[in-house]
C-alpha cells in the first residue's frame, strides 16, 4: 500500500518529532510537512495537498479542531487524525462534528498509531481502545445509577448492522450496498436507531458507538 502522504501539527518540537519517527518508522506514512500552529497547518494544507493530517488539538492562532473542520470542508479528500492528552466527551464530539478520522491520545499513540494508519488508509474511524474503554465503563456505571437497561439492547440486528456502519463513516448509500439493502430502508433503519438510542445528530450516533465500543 502506498505510503500516506502526511502533514503533522504540534506546537511542541518534541512531540512533533516524536510523531514523525513513529510516523516514518510504522511504513505507512510519507511526512512531507510540519506546522507548529493552526494557520501554519491550513497554509501547508493548501500547498501540499496530503492525504494525512496529524494534529494536536492545544495548538496557538486556531486549534486543531477548528483546522480540522476546515480541512474537511474545503479539502473533503483529506483525512484528520488528532492526537491530544484531553479525553473528555466535548472535546471528542467536537472533533467528530469537524470531520476527525481518528482521535488518539498521546499517552497511548505509540500502540495506537498503526492501528489507527489502518483504519484511515481503509475509510474507517479509529479512536484510541483507552477512550472507549474509560467512556464505556463511565456509561455502564451511569445506566446502573439511573437503574436503566442499555438502550443498545433494543435495536435489531439489521438496526446494529447499520449503526456499526454509520459510525464507521459509511454513507446510506454504501451500507446499503455493504447490505444489499436500498438506501432509503438504510434511512428508515437510521431513524429507529436515532428514536431507540434516543440521538440527535451523527456525532451522537459515533460517540455511542466508540462508548460500546463498537468501533475502534
Amino acid at each position: 500500500m502506498k505510503p500516506l502522504r502526511t502533514v503533522v501539527a504540534d506546537d511542541h518540537d518534541v512531540v512533533r518529532r516524536g510523531l514523525i519517527f513513529l510516523l516514518t518508522q510504522s511504513g505507512r506514512a510519507e511526512v512531507v510537512g510540519q506546522a507548529k500552529d493552526g494557520l501554519e497547518l491550513l497554509t501547508l494544507v493548501e500547498q501540499l495537498q496530503p492525504d494525512l493530517v496529524i494534529s494536536d488539538i492545544a495548538m496557538p492562532s486556531l486549534n486543531g479542531i477548528d483546522a480540522a473542520a476546515h480541512i474537511t470542508k474545503h479539502f473533503p479528500k483529506i483525512s484528520v487524525a488528532v492526537v491530544t492528552m484531553f479525553s473528555d466527551e466535548d472535546n471528542l464530539i467536537r472533533a467528530i462534528n469537524a470531520g476527525i478520522k481518528a482521535f488518539l491520545l498521546k499517552e497511548n499513540v505509540e500502540s495506537d498509531l498503526e492501528l489507527a494508519l489502518d483504519a484511515i488508509a481503509r475509510g474507517r474511524h479509529f479512536f484510541s481502545p483507552a477512550l472507549s474503554e474509560t467512556m464505556l465503563e463511565e456509561y455502564v456505571s451511569h445506566l446502573r445509577e439511573k437503574g436503566l437497561s442499555d438502550p443498545y439492547e433494543l435495536l435489531t440486528l439489521r438496526e446494529k448492522e447499520v449503526l456499526q456502519l454509520l459510525a464507521e463513516g459509511k454513507t446510506s448509500k454504501e451500507a446499503g450496498e455493504i447490505l444489499f439493502i436500498s438506501t432509503a430502508t438504510v434511512e428508515t433503519h437510521r431513524a429507529h436507531i436515532m428514536e431507540k438510542l434516543k440521538l440527535r445528530n451523527v456525532a451522537e450516533l459515533v460517540l455511542f458507538a466508540v462508548r460500546r465500543k463498537i468501533v475502534v
